[in-house]
Order: C-alpha cells, then sequence, then structure tokens
C-alpha cells in the first residue's frame, strides 16, 4: 500500500488482478478493527489497513463474485463468505476453509440475515444485489434488493411486507453501507450502473418501523378509488342487463337474452395428452360450464408456463361452445397455479359474467401412466426405506401426478410407471414391503425432485439412499478428468508466461543498451525479437484465458453433481454428503467420490 500524492487521507493498494469483490469488516474479533476483503477471479486475500499487511491470501478455484462477512450458523467465529461458480465457500481469519457448499448457478449477490424462509418475492426482473441493513430502526435488519429496472426496496424479514421503496433511472449496481459522510452515523448506499449514488439515512424511532404511512396512505386511497369505479362499472353492467332481460322478454328469443341462469358454474379439468402427427404430448386443461351458456374468452395466468405468464383463448364466432381446450407444456417439474378468467354467456349476448377461480397443475403434470409390461426398466435407481404406510405413498402420487380417475393401486409390493411427455424419457417407483422404495429413472435430476418432494409430503427430515447413475456418472468421470488437464495446462501456461516475461525483461535492457550505445542495428533486432516474445505472450495469455474458462464450466459441472448427489438425500445425510464429497475432490479421489454418491458414505 502507498500513500496517495494527491491527498494523504487517501492510500492506494495494487492488485495485480481483475477485482470482481470487496468487502470491510471485523473478521478477526481480537483485533477488534475492520480489514479488507478483496476478491479475484481465482483468489480471496484479506488486508489489516492498519498494519499494512496481509491476513492471508488463499486461491478459491470457483471464483469469487461476491462477498459478505459476518456469523453463520453455529460457526462460533465470523466468516468471509464468498459466492463463486456454483459454489459457496467461508474462511475465518486464519485463511481455514470452514464453510463449503455448492449452488444451483453462479453466485451473483449474498447478504446474512435470520430469514425464516415466509418473507418471499416473485418479480419478472433481477436482483442485482442484496444487503441486511436496519432502515426503519426496529433493531431488525431489513432485507435490501437493488433491481434491475433501478428499483430499490427495503423488505420486512418476517412478512416480505415492502416497508421502503425508491426508484433510479438505470439498473441498480450495488447495494452497501457506511459513514459516507463521515459524521459518525451509517447510511444505506445504492448506486446504479450510470453512476447515481444515494444515500439514505435510518428512520426515526417516532416512525416506529414504518417508513411508508404517507405512500401507504396514498395507495389505500387510490386502490379504493380504484374499487369505487369498478363497483359502478359492475352496477352499470347490471342494470343494462336487468333491461336488456326485460326486452328479451317481450321481444327476443331466449338465446338471445343478457344473463345467465344463476345456477351456471365454471368447471375445469387436467388429463394427459400424448398428442398427434401435428401436435406435441401435453397437459390438457379443459375449461367447460354446466348447461347451454359458451364460453367466449379465456384468460389465464401461470407464472413459467406462458411467454408474458399469460395465455388468451378467444374462439372465432363460428366455433363458440361451451368448452374450451387449451394445451399446457410446463418446462419445469413444479407445481404451478392457474389463474383462470373465463367469459361467460349466450351467442348473440353483448355482455358476459366472468368467472374466476384457480386451479393448480401438479408438479409431476408432464409424466404420463404407462404399462409396466411395456415400459423398459431404467439403469439408473435410487433406493430408500421409510416408515410409511403404502397407502400415504399413493396420496403423495395422487396429488403429484395426473393419474386417471380409475387408476387404481394394491397393497404392497406394487409398481407404477410413467413416460415423460418431454423427451419419452422411462419412470418407474416401486413400493416394496417393509418400507423400501425403488426409484428408476436415467435423469438424476427428476430423482431428486422426486425424493424432495416425497420427503416433503410425508414429513420426513432425514432420509439417507443407495444411488447409481452409470451415465451420468461416466459423464462426470470425463469431466473431473478435464479439469486435471486443464489444471496441468494452466500450470505449464503460467510457467512460459513467467519465463517469457525475463526474457523481455532481458531483452528490453539489451534493446536500451545498444541504443544508448548508439548500436541502431543491434537495437532494432532486440525490437524485433522483443516484439516476436509479446505477441507470443498475448498469444499464451488467450490460450489462457480459453483453459481458464473451459476449467470454471467443468469446475460448475462438478459443483452441480455435488449438489445433485445432495438432492438424493433429505436432512442431515444431504449435509454430509456435500461435505464428503469436497474432501473428495481435495484429496482428488475419485473413486471415493462415485462412492459417497452412491451410498452416501466414504466408508465401506
Amino acid at each position: 500500500m502507498v500513500q496517495s500524492n494527491q491527498d494523504s487521507d487517501i492510500s492506494l493498494l495494487n492488485i495485480n488482478q481483475g477485482i470482481t469483490c470487496l468487502a470491510s469488516g471485523v473478521l478477526n474479533p481480537q483485533l477488534g478493527y475492520d480489514c479488507l476483503l478483496v476478491g479475484t477471479q481465482t483468489n480471496l486475500l484479506a488486508y489489516d489497513v492498519y498494519n499494512n499487511s496481509d491476513l492471508f491470501y488463499r486461491e478459491v478455484s470457483d471464483g469469487a463474485n461476491a462477498i459478505v462477512l459476518g456469523k453463520l450458523g453455529d460457526i462460533s467465529s465470523p466468516l468471509a463468505i464468498i459466492g463463486g461458480n456454483c459454489a459457496l465457500q467461508g474462511f475465518d481469519y486464519e485463511g481455514n476453509d470452514l464453510f463449503w457448499t455448492v449452488t444451483g448457478d453462479n453466485v451473483r449477490s449474498l447478504a446474512l440475515c435470520d430469514f425464516d424462509g415466509d418473507g418471499k418475492t416473485e418479480s419478472k426482473n433481477h436482483a442485482m444485489s442484496i444487503h441486511a441493513f436496519d432502515l426503519n430502526s426496529d433493531g431488525v435488519c431489513e432485507l435490501i434488493t437493488g433491481w434491475s429496472n433501478g428499483k430499490v426496496d427495503a423488505r420486512s424479514d418476517r412478512t416480505g411486507e415492502v416497508i421502503f421503496k425508491d426508484n433510479f433511472a438505470s439498473s441498480i449496481a450495488g447495494v452497501v453501507e457506511g459513514d459516507y459522510r463521515m459524521d459518525g452515523s451509517t447510511q444505506l448506499i445504492c448506486c446504479s450502473v450510470d453512476g447515481e449514488v444515494r444515500g439514505y439515512l435510518p428512520g426515526g424511532e417516532e416512525l416506529k418501523g414504518n417508513l411508508m404511512d404517507t405512500s401507504a396512505e396514498q395507495d389505500l386511497i387510490r386502490e379504493l378509488s380504484q374499487k369505487k369505479q369498478n363497483l359502478l362499472l359492475e352496477l352499470r353492467n347490471y342494470e343494462e342487463n336487468a333491461k336488456a332481460e326485460l326486452n328479451t322478454q317481450l321481444k327476443e328469443a331466449d338465446g338471445q337474452r343478457g344473463v345467465i341462469p344463476a345456477n351456471t358454474q365454471l368447471q375445469t379439468a387436467l388429463s394427459v395428452n400424448l398428442g398427434s402427427d401435428s401436435q406435441s404430448a401435453h397437459v390438457e386443461l379443459c375449461i367447460s360450464t354446466t348447461n347451454d351458456t359458451i364460453i367466449r374468452a379465456v384468460l389465464i395466468f401461470a407464472e413459467g408456463i406462458f411467454e408474458g405468464e399469460s395465455h388468451v383463448v378467444h374462439p372465432s364466432l363460428q366455433n363458440l361452445s361451451g368448452c374450451v381446450r387449451v394445451p399446457l407444456t410446463p418446462p419445469k417439474d413444479v407445481p404451478v397455479d392457474l389463474h383462470i378468467k373465463a367469459f361467460v354467456g349466450y351467442r348473440n349476448s353483448t355482455q358476459f359474467h366472468v368467472f374466476e377461480l384457480t386451479r393448480q397443475l401438479p408438479r409431476f403434470s408432464m409424466y404420463a401412466l404407462s404399462s409396466p409390461d411395456l415400459a423398459t426398466e431404467p439403469l439408473s435407481f435410487v433406493n430408500c426405506t421409510t416408515n410409511e404406510r403404502p397407502q400415504r405413498i399413493v396420496m403423495w402420487l395422487n396429488q403429484s401426478f395426473l393419474l386417471p380417475e380409475d387408476a387404481e393401486f394394491q397393497s404392497a409390493p406394487f409398481q407404477v410407471c410413467f413416460t415423460s411427455l418431454r423427451n419419452a424419457g422411462q419412470l418407474c417407483i416401486k413400493i416394496k414391503p417393509g418400507g423400501e422404495i425403488s426409484i428408476n429413472t436415467d435423469d438424476i435430476d427428476l430423482a431428486g425432485d422426486i425424493i424432495q418432494s416425497m420427503a416433503s409430503f410425508l414429513a420426513i427430515e432425514d432420509l439417507q439412499v443407495e444411488a447409481d447413475f452409470p451415465a451420468y456418472f461416466e459423464e462426470l468421470r470425463k469431466v473431473l478428468v478435464k479439469v486435471d488437464e486443464h489444471h496441468a495446462v494452466n500450470q505449464r501456461l503460467t510457467a512460459d508466461m513467467a519465463e517469457h516475461s525475463n526474457l523481455i525483461r532481458s531483452m528490453l535492457v539489451q534493446a536500451e543498451d545498444a541504443r544508448l550505445l548508439g548500436d541502431m542495428k543491434n537495437m532494432k533486432t532486440r525490437y524485433i525479437e522483443l516484439y516476436d516474445l509479446n505477441r507470443d505472450l498475448i498469444n499464451q495469455y488467450k490460450i489462457r484465458c480459453n483453459n481458464h474458462m473451459e476449467l470454471l464450466n467443468n469446475l460448475k459441472a462438478v459443483n452441480q453433481a455435488i449438489q445433485r448427489a445432495g438432492r438424493l438425500r433429505v436432512g442431515k445425510p444431504k449435509t454430509q454428503v456435500i461435505s464428503a464429497c469436497r474432501d473428495a475432490i481435495r484429496s482428488n479421489n475419485f473413486n471415493m467420490l462415485f462412492r459417497i454418491m452412491r451410498v452416501g458414505t466414504a466408508s465401506s
């Protein structure tokens, strides 16, 4: 660290790599003051600013995209938690790796708070930065989120309610806290990608934890005004319907009346459609009425199924009927709520009654029941044992799959087979006496989803399994070999670049000596050689960058494999498998890694 010439209060610390994240805080409680944490693509530096010394310097093979500092779980000492390429690592003040786990994708931002999981928000925009900060002075940190559309909001960690919000003109780049004005008070500081910076002081105690009293009142008035307009419009429709009905009784036929029978109901049904030559297999939603009324239009709101999260069906006048069929193809195996609005009336009606209802699409709706005799049993499997009665398993099957009404299951042992509507993959679930359950599928993600869904329904806290996915494990073995190869190439390229750098320094000195001596011919020769060496060095750097990106992609695949192996278990066995897999990778013991993924432990 060197003192800046421009300002004596500013010091400069040079890092020889591109900085990807920064944080500061008390990492060593015995020191009692903040340290500086600097993350790069390959390393983490903990720096003691006051003593101008390194606390530790550690390699992080998964990269460092985000840093948060604080206490985690039962670990007594503060941790510097690094979010990288599908992984989280936690280091103490000595650089010891005390925490590690995998994530489903690259980590972009981190925050620590006592969060119970009941505050949830969904948005079409992406969260760019998150931070924990007590903005309303109630003694409890709120979840501060900066979004890609420029919005900043603060939510209660207990209810998820928005207690404060603001908007920037561009996407949020980061959210931090600090004494920016150096007056002894900490502010919440938000910065946009365009460089706009705003600071927010915590609310005073007189606000009693609510920062949105004024705006909440305005929103309430606006909401009540909107409800008033809607009710007036609805009343006007009823009045016009009453007039139309009176005119209908006097002049028109029954088929042209403006109101529908009071006992009209809207019914929905879900079924599996195996498709045809012109249409792929899908889940079919059938919406129908209980009398001679027709459905003029249907609006369906569902997250993750339709582009734009909504779908409208508006039959032509020639195709109007009391039944509308809508094909659904959910891309993922997650339960989805279908919010349905249907316009119901008669063929010549000018006004329609709006029916609203919600229907849940089962989690594994994209799997059609097939005959066990015709299905080819997959080689991959997951075996586990529970104390649950077979009837409870049947209840889970009925809730999670779209089964025909006439489907019946005998007492154990029995098996049920399904065919995926996406890729025709086979799934077989066998229920054996003694509580043994066997799941056969070549899709390890599907197996993990089934285990997690079953454990949640049956309230199973800990579940150990035995699993084997030969094809997937073979692909993983190839990836691990590539990781070793990339590491070897990286070391060789680093050594070559160091050698070239030494040659460049030596040749530069020789060229300058020749220039000072007036030996222009020798100087020109040295500079030509220097140019060639520099070109080779640049080419080697490009090769090293490509090698590093391939290494990161392979490490991501390894971390995802560990996560998938963990999802095959529940509770403590899941945690133990992830930890044991990490130890096996550290020791470069691939055989132990695959044994852990298969049986859950490293011991024989």
